[in-house]
């Protein structure tokens, strides 16, 4: 066993003095905490194993490596925290999901419903807005981790924050023994942090992936995992924004489009089409249209150029929007071409469809040719862009890849490589869109997986 001394600070003692300072350092590091479940991760998905757990009647204990709990849940919703997606039909809420199948049994169990009925007994009423989103009433992420803290604390979950895993210890079972009767490779028997060692009968690995890495989340689980026999699906960043070439769609920063459509066009070949609410950035576009569509965009990005077509009327057809754009011009004909289309689009997405389509806004509308309207009917329908860039992990919302499902058991979120080992939340190779969806897996996963490390005490 190797020892390093801190800061050079022992440099000016003695040998003997040396020893005692490595002899003291080490008795701490022996120093063992013993639970029945041992969560590590404090996010939403290890609060909610550690809580339900706990509830159990389990000796229950959290690991943390920063100072807070929740980093991330405080960031979801712009700081209000869209829990989750109203959904009464698990079935088809399961379709929308990448590896969806495998929520099944989580969502029955800890359904969008049951969820909003677990936060209401805890005293965070929710709403839902547009698009199904579910969010507190009060508006405020707090409101609902201070509820899932205090759930932990009621049942007496012992917290370990600012505590660093670093090791994980593991007992393998006899090579031919699991040859022979297909039992598992083995089972951990303690893990390690910068200050003590944790030791537990059952583990929940509830780490997250590695989105937003200034929260802690560096996916370094994934290289634990492999070691001890798991497959990891590749983690790759998921639900980013888009950086967009063309400099006239950066300048339009702010702007916001509501209910539009945008097809993604490799080669000429659609790849894909996705609804939502788009918005205009410094680098191109955001919002939860751009970040879905930037999931379908990651595998085919390197294969070639890829270019987006944005509508803006995808409720009309083009031979609809010709026809409202030429009577309108028909009715204002001796008005400047800045003061048509008023009931049509908002005056920022106005300045920039004539900016795209090269015209001069003090013109009459009278004067304009069937050429230049045309030019506007296009960008209306079918606004080009060119993808230069998909953003990385360190604006990614989610991961996408992690612990292969098929290496848990659906109904329980136990191992089937290590017996005493259970996932819960981003770990795990499954995600969705926007609007909730994964926060939703992170609450299923983790109180089904927080359930399960009780069970057979």
């Amino acid at each position: 066993m190797q020892y390093s001394l801190e800061d050079g600070k022992e440099q000016g003692l003695g040998l003997l003095e040396k020893r005692k300072c490595v002899m003291m350092r080490f008795m701490k590091k022996i120093i063992a905490e013993q639970f029945d479940v041992l969560v590590i991760g404090g996010g939403p998905a290890g609060l909610m194993a550690a809580g339900r757990a706990a509830q159990k009647g389990a000796r229950v204990a959290l690991v943390e490596k920063n100072d807070r709990y929740g980093v991330k849940l405080l960031m979801t919703g712009n700081g209000r925290c869209n829990l989750t997606q109203e959904a009464e039909d698990t079935v088809e809420l399961v379709k929308v999901y990448r590896n969806g199948r495998f929520l099944l049994n989580a969502f029955k169990r800890m359904s969008p419903t049951n969820l909003r009925d677990f936060f209401r007994s805890r005293g965070v009423e929710t709403k839902v807005e547009k698009n199904g989103k579910v969010f507190p009433v009060s508006d405020q992420g707090k409101d609902v981790l201070d509820a899932l803290y205090q759930y932990c604390r009621k049942n007496m979950v012992t917290f370990f924050n600012t505590e660093e895993v670093v090791d994980i210890e593991f007992e393998e079972n006899d090579p031919n023994e699991i040859v022979a009767s297909r039992i598992s490779r083995g089972k951990i028997s303690k893990v390690v942090t910068r200050k003590k060692e944790i030791s537990a009968e059952k583990y929940v690995l509830a780490t997250g992936g590695k989105s937003y890495p200034q929260t802690g989340s560096t996916g370094k689980a994934f290289a634990w995992l492999e070691k001890l026999g798991h497959s990891v699906i590749e983690p790759l960043p998921s639900l980013v924004p888009i950086m967009i070439a063309e400099q006239a769609i950066k300048d339009a920063q702010g702007l916001t489009a509501h209910n539009v459509s945008i097809t993604a066009m490799q080669a000429g070949k659609k790849i894909v089409t996705e609804n939502g609410d788009l918005m205009f950035a410094h680098f191109g576009l955001s919002g939860p249209l751009a970040l879905n569509l930037s999931c379908k965009l990651r595998e085919v990005f390197e294969k070639g150029e890829l270019k987006l077509f944005l509508d803006l009327k995808p409720e009309l057809s083009f031979e609809q929007v010709d026809e409202i754009i030429r009577k309108d011009f028909e009715d204002n004909a001796h008005k400047n071409l800045s003061n048509c289309l008023k009931d049509f689009a908002s005056p920022k997405m106005l300045a920039l469809i004539f900016t795209l389509a090269g015209l001069d806004t003090h013109k009459h509308a009278g004067n304009l040719s069937k050429q230049d309207r045309l030019k506007i009917v296009t960008l209306f329908k079918k606004m080009e862009m060119t993808v230069e860039e998909l953003f990385g992990f360190e604006k990614a919302m989610v991961t996408r890849g992690g612990v292969s499902v098929k290496e848990i058991d659906s109904k329980t979120m136990q191992s089937k490589i290590i017996e005493n080992l259970y996932f819960a939340g981003e770990i795990i190779d499954v995600d969705g869109p926007t609007g909730g969806y994964n926060l939703q897996v992170c609450w299923a996963t983790g109180y089904v997986a927080g359930e399960s490390a009780t069970k057979d005490r």
